[in-house]
């Protein structure tokens, strides 16, 4: 299914070396057609790190979506009762949103969007990003990966010697996995090697 005139929430989390590969992918969807509703956790609020400044990358996102950033349960909270999303990406999602998720903790304004989204049975695609993610969070991913509704970008280890437990997604295939989860289905391969 095409993304044009569907509306997609994009959340980002704390993965602060994936932000600007899931910037890239909010051009992308904007240039297909869709309208992009950006939302954060309070890490990419607040925190500077190497990779950027946390005002640089609110500003970027506003100025590329023309619309404020959602930080605040109060904001994501009418994604439920107004249905206001045709999909909800998170873009990076850490290995601590995964498990918030996997275990129906919503204390942030990501994870209460996807609560309010699941709650309208309507597609979540996860872009994961974790230095645990066959560790700790593998068992996250097995859960969210069995759950109706939710839908990962297909991912890979980012570096099997120095980091074996690391996944990343494979940001370029957001755009064709946005388009399939709209369809409640999985894009594949969805592991890559």
């Amino acid at each position: 299914m095409d993304v044009k005139n569907k509306t997609i929430g994009f959340a980002l989390t704390g993965s602060f070396c994936t932000l600007e590969s899931a910037v890239e992918e909010i051009k992308k969807l904007i240039e297909a057609g869709a309208v992009v509703i950006p939302m954060a956790t309070k890490s990419v609020l607040e925190t500077d790190t190497r990779f950027g400044k946390a005002r640089y990358w609110v500003e970027l996102i506003e100025g590329l979506t023309q619309r404020e950033v959602w930080s605040s349960i109060t904001q994501t909270e009418p994604i439920g009762p107004k249905s206001l999303l045709d999909l909800l990406v998170i873009a990076p999602c850490t290995g601590n949103t995964l498990a918030k998720i996997a275990l129906g903790i919503t204390d942030n304004a990501v994870t209460l969007a996807v609560k309010a989204q699941l709650r309208n049975a309507k597609p979540v695609l996860i872009a994961v990003s974790t230095n645990d993610g066959l560790g700790n969070n593998a068992k996250n991913i097995g859960i969210l990966q069995a759950k109706k509704d939710i839908f990962f970008v297909p991912y890979t280890q980012d570096d099997p010697i120095k980091k074996p437990n690391s996944l990343v997604a494979v940001m370029s295939s957001l755009l064709p996995s946005a388009e399939y989860a709209l369809e409640y289905k999985q894009l594949q391969p969805a592991l890559y090697k």
